[in-house]
């Protein structure tokens, strides 16, 4: 027997060598700030300062640097503010251990584990701590510690490591070191803070390659043309390196995962955890949906509820077997449905000799007692049997629930039908989920009539097919309800199929063998009861049962995907517009048409409304979204040929006025603030912009924005002063174009429908 501690030990243990954790290193907010003085995009606006500096520009290098100043502290708050949402998830991703304490096994937090400790490890298990291999040899995944994918066997008597997973074995272990003693440091966080890149990201990744080479050629455009008229090129460098910190979002990715953890909180508070932020993003575009049907669809308390004896022994000798090979340390649904079957009929397990766990691979486990039992799918143990039963299997009424078979010194003596009832809100939920557009497909691993009689029950339309029709015939997946037969290792497969057909796909699971298939999906979501290694393979993970949280998901995605639609197609409008209003007016006035303190404010105003947009009120479309590119340009194009039109006939209008280039730089800048600010509330929302009401923070800094615009014209402070009429005439033709680009744009889309 070996020796465990008790409640009072481990108590002592704990309050001296503390939890199981290492303290998080506080955020240094000056090092942060620093950071971001010290990377490509300050480096353009710092020459630009040295310039200005040496030029004797006060003023203008003073506005270069509240630019640097503001872009480095507000980047450092952002990054705290992800920070801190991404500690808070993390905190509530703690795995559990199962530990045998003063002879009894129970499951406890990891973090409350001490030296000393016995634990029992089997697949899927994430080391909690540093251990010491007791029983059995196990092969563990040590890819976190040391970046090699490829196994590593540790035997009876060597060290395995915390943070670490065991893929294949079983054994008890001894807890040698917790918390900042083990090697890996902090292991009992399952988030994962360093995200690939979305289809989002990649996309707008690709707008801003887009940017800098429409940014590019009008730089090279205006050099040739200074060159040619033998201008200052010191005096151009400023402009240019503004040019191009205006209209390129070098922020763009911490940008992107602060949006991401104002979701990530809020579904945190909806009992869902974000372990990868760019799970979020991709809900918006699910369009297909495989739900494990045990414990999503259903409740996962499965009851026994029909016992047939194909053998010679009595029923209690059976059950008792039966029971005898069920797993005690760490008990499936299944297993604890046997136990409390036999419990009924006051039926005590026989003593295990030996015990292997269910292993999905070889479709059983089992335990020798007196005889070799093993339990584990009908279908499975019916082809190993060496001798037919007295029963045909196709005589036993399978529609009432999951087989589990019990076979014997191989051979087949009795099935068990265990059934598990829909939960209560699944059928409605899948209905809100398919009238989001969103096919639903149920994945099991029962027969198929069991798994027809659930997908019936719940209202999934079409027809159930084997996992093996699935994969040789291929049928319009309009007509699937589901999947059935599958065993876990075929979910990964069916996953890429679905993709490699086109499909942004989402899956649910909970087991060990689910994991591959959850981290291959857009949408990966581990259900409540899921493994350590199921949570840290999905993007999700799911604190209450049923389905209906999975809506909430999708609401989160929309939200985002409509936040940065306005960012994307408000940030291509007004970087033409910028541009080539700045290009036209070089070229025709031979001087920059916008001071460099114009365009230091137009940046941070503009900047100012963007960290707000993750705020904003938006309308969810029941349909999945599509990052349509031409249709984007197109909007986008349609917009900023409007407002840049009438931004030319503006300086035209004003250098025909003979206004100085101080006051026409001004008016230019009144322009722009309010155009960029009425686009904003433009793209926000498919209706004209005077019925949707933004939230209050995007409201609010819209209208600090043009009131502070408005001062600074009239006061004259870090731009030329211009008249109160000159300003309202110049922000009433704002309204007016921005009322008629909303009326054109409304009847272009009915005409192109």
């Amino acid at each position: 027997m070996i020796e465990d501690l008790t409640e009072q030990q481990a108590a002592a243990k704990l309050a001296a060598d503390g939890f199981n954790d290492v303290p998080e290193p506080t955020f240094n907010f000056f090092k942060a700030v620093v950071s971001r003085l010290w990377e490509p995009s300050a480096w353009i606006l710092e020459g630009a300062l040295v310039i200005e500096v040496v030029l004797g520009k006060e003023i203008q290098a003073g506005f270069i640097a509240l630019m640097l100043v503001f872009a480095a502290v507000n980047g450092a708050i952002q990054s705290r503010r992800a920070a801190l949402v991404l500690q808070e998830l993390a905190h509530q991703l703690t795995p559990t251990s199962s530990v045998r304490r003063a002879g009894h096994w129970q499951l406890i937090d990891a973090k409350a584990l001490v030296v000393g400790d016995l634990i029992s490890l089997q697949v899927g298990s994430v080391i909690p701590a540093d251990i010491r291999v007791l029983t059995n040899p196990i092969h563990t995944d040590e890819s976190s510690i040391t970046g090699e994918s490829v196994a590593v066997s540790h035997t009876p008597g060597e060290t395995a490591f915390a943070g670490t997973m065991v893929v294949a074995g079983e054994t008890l272990a001894r807890v040698l070191a917790t918390g900042s003693h083990s090697r890996a440091g902090k292991t009992v966080s399952l988030i994962n803070q360093n995200n690939a890149p979305g289809h989002l990201q990649r996309l707008l990744g690709k707008i801003i390659g887009y940017l800098a080479l429409l940014d590019s050629a009008l730089a090279l455009i205006i050099v040739g043309i200074a060159l040619i008229r033998h201008a200052d090129m010191i005096q151009m460098l400023p402009f240019l390196a503004m040019l191009f910190i205006v209209t390129i979002p070098i922020a763009m990715p911490s940008s992107f995962a602060v949006a991401n953890s104002v979701e990530a909180r809020e579904l945190s508070r909806q009992r869902i955890l974000v372990s990868e932020l760019t799970g979020i993003q991709e809900a918006a575009n699910l369009n297909l949906l495989l739900v494990d049907k045990t414990g999503t669809i259903t409740t996962n308390q499965p009851q026994v509820v029909q016992f047939k004896n194909l053998s010679a022994r009595s029923d209690h000798q059976l059950l008792r077997l039966a029971a005898s090979a069920t797993d005690s340390r760490h008990p499936s649904v299944v297993d604890q449905a046997i136990v409390n079957f036999a419990h009924r009929y006051q039926l005590k397990r026989l003593p295990q000799q030996e015990f292997k766990p269910f292993d999905a691979s070889v479709g059983y486990g089992e335990a020798p007692t007196v005889v070799r039992v093993r339990i584990g799918a009908l279908s499975r143990l019916y082809e190993l049997t060496t001798q037919q039963p007295a029963l045909a299997i196709d005589q036993l009424d399978l529609t009432r629930g999951r087989s589990v078979a019990v076979m014997i010194n191989n051979v087949l003596q009795g099935v068990l039908i265990l059934q598990d009832q829909p939960r209560p809100d699944s059928a409605a939920a899948l209905k809100r989920i398919q009238h989001r557009g969103v096919k639903t497909i149920m994945l099991t691993g029962d027969n198929l009539k069991t798994a027809q009689a659930v997908a019936d029950a719940v209202g999934l339309k079409g027809q159930v097919v084997s996992y093996q029709t699935f994969k040789t015939h291929s049928r319009p997946l309009a007509q699937v309800a589901g999947i059935a037969e599958v065993v876990p290792e075929n979910k990964l497969a069916i996953v890429k199929a679905m993709q490699r057909a086109g499909y942004v796909v989402g899956m649910t699971g909970d087991g060990v063998n689910d994991a591959p298939a959850l981290k291959q999906s857009e949408v990966g979501i581990a259900v409540d009861n899921a493994t350590d290694l199921a949570k840290r393979s999905a993007k999700f993970v799911l604190l209450t049962g049923g389905l209906t949280n999975i809506l909430t998901i999708l609401d989160s995605g929309h939200r985002v995907y409509q936040r940065m639609l306005t960012w994307t197609i408000t940030k291509l409008t007004r970087t033409v517009e910028l541009t080539v209003l700045l290009t036209i007016g070089y070229l025709w006035l031979d001087y920059v048409p916008l001071s460099l303190n114009a365009m230091v404010l137009v940046a941070i105003l503009n900047d100012l409304v963007t960290l707000v947009l993750g705020t904003d009120r938006t309308t969810i479309r029941h349909r999945p979204e599509q990052w349509d590119m031409p249709r984007l340009s197109k909007i986008a194009g349609f917009l900023a040929t409007g407002w840049t039109a009438v931004g030319v006939g503006l300086i035209v209008w004003l250098h025909g006025l003979g206004l100085s280039a101080g006051q026409l730089s001004t008016s230019l800048y009144v322009y722009l603030i309010f155009s960029a600010m009425l686009t904003i509330l433009m793209t926000r929302t498919s209706g004209p912009f005077w019925r949707g009401r933004p939230s209050r923070a995007v409201g609010l800094t819209v209208g600090l924005n043009c009131l502070l615009t408005i001062g600074l014209a009239s006061s004259g402070w870090g731009v030329p002063a211009i008249s109160g009429w000159l300003t309202l005439i110049v922000i009433v033709l704002v309204l007016m174009t921005g009322i008629g680009l909303t009326v054109a744009g409304d009847l272009w889309r009915r005409l192109t429908k």
